[in-house]
């Protein structure tokens, strides 16, 4: 297996950059969960990595949902009555309650009120609400601009568009050696929202990247698609593909300043679990982990008990657990380089660990085979990488009956994944184990 070299500090510093850049770039676009701004998102994705774009019709049947109308905006304003914009769609898409219908009335702020959106203990910032499924609309404002406003006529206007349409989504495939799949998806119907979740797309653009040039042994399949209607789709159209997904991560929440949190698949001791749980144990990064709930991002999709696929979720602080969760206070300066290639290197080591992880026979079962005379102890003994690695041959013979995985050796050994697999690596080399089918 071809593994690419691990960047540098400068590299990863200008790996982190471009993650960031891209977050920028997308920051000013209107998403939501169909229109115009999911496609030019994932025109921009697609620049980076191939896109196979998906048109799913208004109407479609998809489990037990359908997909909706198809939402566009085009402008939207509130004047006061001395025709001032206080309220303005060009400052901020979050102004706009999404999926509103559209509007032109004149009416007083009595009424107005009604349709209105603040965040009175977060009065600074303005609110991000939705109202996918239901036809009426609304504005989001700051509480400070709502309690400066007079009374008076106000006029309303929403230059918006709900019809017939599509519901989108991409979808990336880097091919492996075999077509088991990882599935790594993340949501892009989100608006100028950069941690909730930009810097989740950034991320998985990235490592979509990165895989590309590792000759995996897995394929691995990225999705890009809006939150829930959007993986209900794409399960109603993959349920037989959906039966070759081994392992399966949900990305969000990748850019800000906190420890970062995994959250179990449904099943709770998949490999999936275990490789995230090993890596963040061993690498010394502040995380938790927690168990699975039928309430968050995607995963508690692709873990309905009719498909109860081995998918878990990897943010960093989890969604509504930091204050400018949902708000316009989540922007660029709100996520940082460093945090995503944080989050970036994390999902690296993830992939290294399922895409090593083997089971061995020991070929020399009887008593410990002497490894000086193999050269497989080093010439410089008591130097603690070197101790390790001694460690670790021994623990890959003691425990390679052809029933342990190395993930399985690292647990019990409490050594690094990758210590472990390079002990498996060197014992084959000289004849001392053989590699069993990966099951």
């Amino acid at each position: 297996m071809t593994e690419p070299t691990t960047a540098g500090p400068a590299a990863a510093d200008a790996v982190g950059r471009e993650m960031h850049a891209l977050v920028e770039r997308l920051y000013p676009l209107c998403r939501s969960i169909t229109g115009d701004g999911v496609r030019r998102t994932l025109e921009i994705v697609g620049e980076s990595v191939p896109l196979r774009i998906h048109e799913v019709p208004t109407g479609t049947e998809v489990l037990d949902w359908t997909v909706p109308k198809e939402w566009n905006i085009r402008d939207a304003y509130i004047k006061d009555p001395s025709g001032a914009r206080v309220v303005d769609f060009a400052e901020s898409n979050l102004h706009v309650v999404g999926y509103s219908v559209p509007v032109a009335a004149t009416m007083p702020l009595t009424e107005l009120r009604r349709h209105l959106h603040t965040l009175p203990e977060q009065p600074d910032l303005i609110p991000y609400r939705t109202s996918y499924y239901a036809e009426t609309w609304g504005f989001c404002l700051r509480e400070n601009t709502l309690a400066g406003l007079p009374d008076g006529d106000y006029e309303v206007r929403i230059d918006s568009t709900l019809a017939d349409g599509h519901l989108t989504y991409g979808e990336h495939v880097v091919p492996g050696r075999v077509t088991d799949e990882v599935l790594i998806s993340c949501h892009v119907c989100h608006p100028s929202l950069a941690n909730d979740n930009l810097a989740g797309i950034a991320v998985a653009t990235r490592l979509a990247q990165r895989l590309a040039g590792a000759d995996p042994w897995y394929t691995y399949r990225f999705l890009f698609m809006p939150g829930t209607i959007g993986a209900i789709t794409w399960l109603a159209g993959n349920r037989e593909r959906a039966a070759r997904i081994r392992h399966g991560l949900v990305l969000a929440c990748a850019g800000d300043s906190g420890a970062l949190t995994y959250k179990r698949s449904r099943r709770g001791d998949a490999e999936i679990d275990r490789a995230v749980r090993h890596v963040l144990r061993t690498s010394g990064r502040d995380h938790e982990i927690v168990d699975f709930s039928p309430y968050g991002y995607d995963e508690r999709q692709f873990c309905s008990p009719g498909f109860n696929l081995p998918v878990g979720s990897l943010t960093r602080t989890p969604y509504a657990g930091y204050p400018e969760y949902h708000t316009s206070a989540d922007n660029p300066d709100f996520v940082s380089p460093e945090a995503m290639t944080d989050t970036l290197e994390t999902c690296w080591e993830i992939t290294r660990v399922l895409e090593r992880d083997r089971r061995y026979l020991n070929l020399s079962p009887y008593g410990e085979p002497q490894l000086g005379r193999r050269g497989l102890y080093g010439s410089l003994g008591g130097r603690s990488d070197t101790k390790q690695a001694q460690m670790a041959m021994l623990w890959v013979l003691n425990l390679s009956d052809g029933e342990n995985s190395l993930l399985d050796i690292a647990e019990r050994s409490d050594l690094p994944f990758a210590v472990v697999a390079d002990a498996a690596q060197a014992l084959r080399g000289a004849g001392l184990v053989k590699e069993q089918q990966k099951r």
